[in-house]
């Protein structure tokens, strides 16, 4: 299996706080790689400099083998922290604008609609959703464009036993498509 991400060494401080320090790993195409730690132990800090959102202070990441670039961040889809939506507008809407601004093909939105189990509430305006189902649509915008890679960041916080469920069989499927799974979770 070909190396997906390749962290060495990978640190950040902020000030005297150390959030991530000296963190090697690698993940390999196909794999479902968890993350697990408990809140404060940096696995956000972690995924938000795979993804370009803040600086490490030290060591370096590869993706598919190469130093991170705008380009390669196209195979990656992720959600991280609390995904933004409009609340007025429908699930189906907001990925049109979704798709829009990835510049994806908006022929891809009921393949994903499907995937996370919300075609038939795609036409309800985003602020009837469940926490579940906002969680779902975030995971659908992700994979909007196809990518190699998914990152989730803890995507079952705040849900109830079946909403944990729905989302654990989501992320299965995905990763049965030969999709490579990053997630963070406590």
């Amino acid at each position: 299996m070909a190396t997906v991400l390749s962290i060495q060494n990978l640190t950040k401080h902020f000030g005297k706080i150390k959030a991530v320090n000296g963190l090697n790993l690698e993940v390999r195409a196909g794999q479902v790689f968890g993350m697990l730690g408990p809140n404060g132990s940096g696995k956000t800090t972690t995924l938000g400099m795979l993804m370009g959102v803040t600086n490490p202070t030290s060591g370096r990441f590869y993706w598919f083998g190469e130093e991170p670039t705008p380009q390669l961040r196209r195979k990656i889809g992720a959600v991280l922290e609390h995904p933004i939506f409009y609340p007025y507008l429908s699930g189906q809407k907001n990925l049109e604008l979704n798709a829009m601004i990835k510049q994806c093909p908006p022929e891809n939105i009921p393949h994903v609609l499907e995937l996370v189990e919300l075609t038939e509430r795609k036409d309800d305006k985003y602020k009837t959703y469940s926490l579940g189902m906002k969680q779902r649509l975030a995971i659908a915008s992700a994979l909007l464009n196809d990518p190699t890679v998914l990152i989730l960041d803890e995507p079952t916080n705040g849900l109830d036993p079946m909403g944990i469920a729905e989302i654990r069989e989501i992320i299965r499927k995905i990763a049965a498509s030969g999709k490579t799974i990053i997630l963070a979770s406590h």
